[in-house]
């Protein structure tokens, strides 16, 4: 196996872990955002919020390492960003109920 072999099979697995990871973020926000309707758990916020924190830093870590291109990190992060934006939204609106 050549280094450059190599690399690409570390980078794939980075990849894959670093989805792994915002599937599990993204389960959490559609698992509130389901259950919007019947309970507000700030708790379950702060849970979301650590989540994301230790997210972002293991892309910027994986993009450090060269592991994962720059841009492709911005986009994980991003895409969950959104989302967690539309919960903390939602949220809003139904405190302000």
């Amino acid at each position: 196996m050549t280094s450059s072999e190599l690399q690409e099979q570390l980078n794939i697995k980075a990849i894959s872990l670093l989805q792994e990871d915002a599937d599990k973020i993204q389960k959490l926000i559609e698992v509130q955002m389901e259950n919007l309707a019947t309970r507000y758990c700030p708790l379950y916020e702060e849970v979301l919020d650590t989540q994301m924190y230790g997210f972002s830093r293991e892309v910027d870590f994986a993009v450090r390492a060269g592991l994962l291109p720059e841009a492709a990190g911005r986009q994980l992060v991003s895409q969950l960003e959104r989302n967690l934006a539309i919960l903390y939204e939602a949220l809003n609106k139904k405190e302000a109920e």
